[in-house]
């Protein structure tokens, strides 16, 4: 007898269906095509325990079994419970009228339990947009898979939950998830606050010009000076998800196999902060098997790259593409996939080797030249994008010790939402731009005109620290947030000036000279 069984593989960040078409007939044969994968051929020997260890016995009979398309590779173990359920139905131990009304995924141990697999949320869109009835996926899954509305989702255990479902001997209810309700709920729920850092004023103040701009930052400081701490704090006052940014953001995670068991849809946005011995390819997803990398995963929201001189050159340079497309498309001999990658760079270094550069109490022990061939390390071009350059002192004792806790994150978060929505309305009839950083010289032309007292500072700034002309641009996109900040339709001088103060290292004395060498 031939049945259909259907199923779902993941290409890039969404999903196509896969129709398991299982022949039983006589003969004593097993064929498995499809362009399967090595776990998807040994999937043989845990059907066969899976089905015995449930108390039903594996046909003893020829059974073939297609995977279509055939010309898009099957990977991965998710394939065990659909072949199980068309092996039974192909041998008429099953009934097969419901088959097509579900899309069925899940891993299978011997001894009959469903496991979890990664990429059901798109797989759970997919079978949606297709119009199936419902989903039978791993327990472990559901409520990943029901954030989905409008689609019946079955957390089930073990095989034979499955199959007596199939057969009517058991009902099963179906997962329901509030997704507003719990989306609401925890958007604005963080670990940390930036009412817990005392002074650090200034980089504050920067960290919410470049959240309130989408602008990359760079941080560069000596060893304890706050760098990591307050990075970490970032996404308490980036405007909040929306419904379609969390959607999307928690497809990648779940394409990467990175949502915790019990997962539902992600309300917050994603901080991630690789080691700087990371290779290219985790930076930017694909292998042997594809999967997102680090900027994908960081997909609207932070990548924190600490001591950012210290990642490979390699590294580092495959990142000027995505950060100017907000996307990465990735082309191997095999497969060509393209991930989102809009994310917020936030990088931090110290300013030498030694790390005392410009320290107020601490000598630098540094030869001449040492920190201009330490900031070398990275590129013109991709210096050349992030936006925000600034400078981090410590906090003296008297000052840590007295300081009363600061603004939370909660005020400037509203600040930020405020110069955001100016700039929605701003960019509305225009494709692909959400915010200043994004903006390119035409637009700069229309919403970034200076007056004469704002262009003299710029002008005078310019020349009199030597500054490069790639930073023109950058100070102009600044200071255009610095006044949707204060809702100001003009650049005013006081913008000016604050936007000239974040590019520390377009001056021309940064890393000149050093003090006393060895």
């Amino acid at each position: 007898m031939l049945v259909k069984v259907f199923g779902a593989a993941v290409q890039g960040i969404d999903a196509i269906v896969v129709t398991i078409e299982v022949l039983v007939e006589v003969g004593f044969t097993f064929n498995l095509v499809g362009l399967p994968d090595t776990a998807v051929k040994e999937s043989y020997q845990r059907v066969q325990s899976a089905l015995t260890q449930t108390g039903r016995d594996f046909p003893r009979r020829k059974i073939v079994i297609n995977m279509s398309p055939a010309d898009v590779r099957k990977e991965g173990a998710a394939y065990d419970l659909p072949i199980a359920v068309g092996v039974m139905a192909g041998a008429e131990k099953l009934p097969s009228d419901k088959l097509s009304r579900y899309m069925i995924m899940g891993e299978l141990s011997l001894d009959g339990s469903v496991l979890p697999v990664r990429g059901v949320l798109p797989m759970a869109i997919l079978a949606r947009s297709l119009g199936f009835e419902g989903m039978i996926v791993p327990k472990a899954n559901a409520t990943e898979a029901a954030v989905v509305n409008n689609l019946d989702v079955y957390g089930v255990e073990n095989l034979a939950e499955v199959l007596d479902f199939l057969s009517d001997k058991k009902s099963l209810s179906p997962t329901v998830v509030n997704t507003r309700e719990e989306f609401s709920a925890a958007v604005y729920d963080f670990d940390f606050d930036f009412s817990e850092v005392k002074g650090q004023e200034n980089v504050k103040r920067a960290f919410e010009v470049a959240c309130a701009g989408g602008h990359n930052i760079l941080l560069v400081g000596p060893p304890g000076a706050g760098k990591s701490m307050m990075a970490k704090r970032l996404p308490s006052i980036m405007p909040p998800l929306t419904l379609n940014e969390a959607l999307e953001t928690t497809k990648i995670h779940s394409v990467a196999g990175k949502l915790k068991r019990g997962s539902r849809l992600m309300a917050q946005r994603p901080f991630r902060a690789p080691h700087h011995t990371i290779s290219p390819v985790a930076l930017v997803g694909g292998g042997s098997n594809p999967v997102p990398g680090e900027i994908s995963l960081a997909h609207n929201g932070v990548l924190f790259l600490d001591e950012f001189p210290e990642f490979s050159r390699n590294v580092l340079e495959v990142m000027r593409q995505p950060l100017e497309d907000r996307r990465i498309c990735i082309s191997r001999a095999k497969y060509s996939i393209e991930y989102p990658a809009g994310f917020m760079l936030v990088a931090s270094m110290n300013p030498c080797p030694c790390g005392f550069y410009n320290h107020p109490t601490k000598q630098c022990q540094c030869p001449p030249g040492a920190v201009q061939r330490y900031l070398n390390r990275i590129s013109g071009p991709l210096l050349d994008r992030i936006d925000l350059q600034v400078e981090i002192m410590p906090v003296p004792f008297d000052e840590l010790a007295t300081a009363a806790p600061g603004e939370p994150s909660a005020d400037i978060r509203a600040r930020v939402i405020r110069a955001r929505a100016i700039q929605s309305k701003r960019f509305a009839d225009e494709k692909g731009i959400y915010c200043n950083a994004q903006m390119n010289s035409r637009l700069l032309n229309l919403y970034a005109q200076l007056n004469a007292e704002s262009f003299a500072i710029l002008r005078d700034t310019m020349t009199r620290l030597e500054m490069s002309a790639r930073a023109y641009d950058r100070i102009l996109k600044v200071a255009r947030t610095i006044a949707d900040l204060d809702a100001s339709p003009d650049i005013l001088p006081t913008h000016m000036l604050e936007a000239v103060s974040y590019r520390s290292l377009d001056r021309s004395s940064w890393g000149a000279s050093t003090a006393t060498p060895f």
